[in-house]
């Protein structure tokens, strides 16, 4: 079917309901109906304050369905129309396998690390480390009937049926794909009944229809099939949704269904509250929220089907589920590309792989700028400062026109100004807070992070002002850095003087900071004599650019600098202050510690590296997560005729390929200076500031933009700093 035209509006709701739905089910996952009911009543509204925990956290539910999707840009996606004539586009279940190996770090990142045997996710995964390919990494013929059945594989599913706008046979092709890397049987037909009733809902606003399409794509003798034809005769019988949870209890309950978190409890839930719900977006998630067991993941996966389907204004037809989390979402993976993110910016991905599926160009709002507030409604992590004794009241708001490029703006509406008295309004580009990098080491999945924004780079924002104003206002950038012992400083960038309906483009080359930038925003002052109170508008932000920054331990002390690097080696050590920044082990194995995003495209990193009882060390870049980077190697070969020490040049791409090497007598303990330049498709190689590769690679797989990243394979190394800088011209 061809895409609609509000194609991209409807995946953001799908986006936004996703997370909503985790959010409110998230801090009572696993209760029982009976001590919701005791304690908490039905939830109609977010219970975290009641509870004692944040709102917006990280949770494998997000993470996982929006980074295995990532599987489709990885692999290249082919061009084209799909229809039934024609076989399904990649990628292979093998390669969203290849895909969990380069996201995921071990007991770090996206599942729940339960061990071998005991959580679904984390078998598959040690089945994939160990060579066994997907699907039979998640198989029952490997792992057994009870591990194969579990949640998961449904819970990570939404973004196949959103890139598959009413195509509910594709749609259920890529969700088997997606889940039989770590699910078989039963959760498989789950998942696939999932992201079809997804796919419907772009186009079909019909439940029963869309219910009907969706087990269209099951088997009929199967258990889900049967289950689905029960829940849909309950719910003929009765409008009290409480008489059909206790059927479920009783007949699809977890008494019947073993295991941590069987898929077919859960799945009842879901399809339960859908048909209960009355096409009303609260009272949906109110429903499934309240029936208990996993409730973020059931309410995950309703919020985004009833945001699909109903759109903004079924979301926004009740409770206000939209203002108290701003769009913010974490995506912690081994690519710190998306960690701090937000529903727009998810959205749009999938909107492009979408699109490229449907054989259509990109539909890049305001020429692909980060921050371009198209969607109504949309804050994209923007908020206005609340300390009240230093700071001027601003509320933000999402509004028609006032843009240069689009149809929408974000407005900054200052009030109270004085001469010392500014408002402000900023959104995250890294980890918000020391408190909140805390909470997430030691309350739940960590939230691993770097700064998508560094040194060197260029901030570029459109801002006017309004007409109505009744004199001038000053706009300016700013940043808040981590500074001396993790405090937070302001640092101010260029301003305007902006009379009432003035537009201005405001250039911001960002130079040395005194550690990480956590966020960037827009300040409203006032002049000297001029108005109290007015409204700015931000059409858009965004930055480019090469960094230009050196990483390692500040003087001044603080830890967010540690924070700034994601963390994929076995032991990242701390050290005495007069010591290397870096200490890592890796017990076996590769091990990265990685830094910068794939907007890094051509630029030098060098480093200093102290191989200590080590296979191998070095530098790399263009990482773009695990399995996937350019690197310089000093490398320890100890078998075969050509053993010895050497210097490689190598392309991780899943696999390793070798792209240059030469002997080097390099020895334990002493310290080599590696550097890498990345221009196009040349890399150069140097070692103490000797060229000893210059190679270009052509292929299809190139690497073409990433981070830098230290590594260690099987023993200890020590770096004291990283440089990021541009190249020089001429290369």
């Amino acid at each position: 079917m061809p895409i609609t035209h509000d194609y991209a509006e409807r995946v953001y709701a799908g986006v936004l309901g996703k997370i909503i739905g985790v959010y409110l089910g998230r801090p009572f996952e696993g209760w029982t109906y009976e001590r919701i009911s005791a304690e908490l009543g039905e939830i109609a509204d977010y219970v975290h304050e009641r509870l004692g925990v944040p709102l917006i956290v990280t949770d494998d539910d997000i993470s996982g369905t929006f980074t295995f999707i990532r599987a489709l840009e990885d692999d290249a996606p082919p061009p084209g129309v799909y229809t039934s004539h024609r076989p399904p586009p990649t990628p292979t279940a093998e390669q969203i396998g290849h895909n969990w190996l380069n996201y995921l770090i071990n007991e770090r990142t996206i599942l729940w690390w339960g061990g071998l045997g005991n959580s679904t996710e984390h078998t598959a995964y040690l089945r994939l480390k160990a060579g066994i390919p997907a699907p039979r990494s998640g198989s029952m013929a490997v792992n057994g009937r009870v591990v194969s059945e579990q949640i998961g594989a449904q819970i990570f599913i939404d973004g196949w049926g959103m890139v598959a706008p009413g195509d509910p046979e594709l749609a259920a092709e890529l969700a088997r794909r997606a889940a039989s890397v770590s699910h078989d049987g039963a959760a498989i037909h789950g998942a696939q009944v999932v992201a079809a009733l997804e796919a419907m809902a772009f186009v079909e606003p019909d439940l029963e229809k869309c219910l009907a399409a969706a087990v269209a794509q099951i088997p009929h003798d199967g258990l889900i099939y049967r289950m689905i034809g029960d829940l849909r005769e309950w719910r003929a019988a009765t409008a009290d949704w409480r008489v059909t949870r206790e059927k479920i209890a009783r007949y699809y309950g977890y008494d019947t269904y073993g295991g941590n978190c069987h898929m077919v409890p859960n799945h009842a839930l879901i399809i339960h509250a859908l048909l209960h719900g009355d096409d009303n977006f609260g009272k949906t998630l109110m429903i499934v929220n309240t029936s208990g067991w996993d409730t973020d993941c059931n309410s995950g996966n309703v919020g985004c089907f009833m945001g699909i389907k109903n759109g903004l204004a079924g979301i926004e037809s009740g409770v206000d589920f939209r203002g108290p989390i701003a769009d913010r979402m974490y995506l912690p993976t081994a690519d710190g590309t998306h960690a701090v993110t937000d529903a727009v910016r998810v959205a749009d991905r999938i909107t492009h792989l979408g699109r490229t599926l449907a054989g259509l160009p990109p539909d890049a709002p305001k020429e692909g700028a980060r921050f371009h507030f198209t969607p109504p409604g949309s804050v994209q992590g923007f908020r206005a400062e609340e300390d009240a004794a230093s700071h001027a009241e601003m509320t933000v708001e999402n509004v028609a026109g006032h843009s240069m490029s689009g149809t929408r703006s974000l407005a900054l509406r200052a009030h109270e100004l004085t001469t010392t008295r500014a408002a402000r309004a900023a959104t995250p580009v890294f980890i918000p807070s020391a408190e909140v990098n805390d909470y997430f080491n030691h309350g739940g999945y960590g939230l691993l992070a770097t700064p998508a924004l560094n040194p060197g780079q260029t901030v570029r924002a459109t801002i006017a002002a309004d007409g109505e104003n009744a004199g001038e206002l000053i706009a300016r950038l700013f940043l808040r850095v981590y500074g001396p012992d993790d405090a937070r400083e302001v640092i101010y960038g260029p301003e305007a003087l902006l009379a009432p309906g003035a537009w201005q483009e405001l250039a911001w080359q960002i130079g040395p900071l005194t550690g990480p930038i956590a966020e960037v925003g827009v300040e409203c002052a006032r002049v000297q004599g001029g108005p109290a109170g007015g409204t700015l508008y931000l059409d858009r932000l965004d930055w480019d650019g090469a960094p230009d920054v050196t990483l390692m331990r500040p003087a001044h002390g603080g830890v967010m600098w540690r924070a700034a690097w994601v963390n994929g080696v076995d032991v990242f050590a701390a050290t005495r202050p007069d010591a290397q920044s870096f200490r890592l082990i890796q017990n076996a194995g590769t091990g990265l510690l990685m830094y910068g995003t794939r907007d890094w495209t051509d630029y030098r990193v060098a480093a200093d590296v102290s191989p200590h009882m080590v296979a191998s060390a070095g530098l790399a870049a263009r990482v773009q997560g695990m399995r996937r980077y350019y690197a310089l190697l000093l490398t320890d070969v100890k078998e075969g005729l050509d053993g010895g020490r050497r210097v490689a040049l190598v392309k991780m791409r899943d696999d390793e390929h070798l792209l240059a090497r030469a002997n080097f007598p390099w020895h334990f303990g002493q310290t080599y200076h590696l550097a890498l330049e990345v221009e196009g498709d040349r890399i150069r190689g140097y070692v103490d500031d000797a060229l000893l590769f210059d190679v270009q690679d052509h292929a299809p797989d190139a690497l073409r933009a990433g981070g830098v990243a230290l590594v260690v394979t099987e023993g200890r190394t020590m770096t004291q700093s990283v440089r990021v800088e541009p190249l020089a011209d001429g290369g």
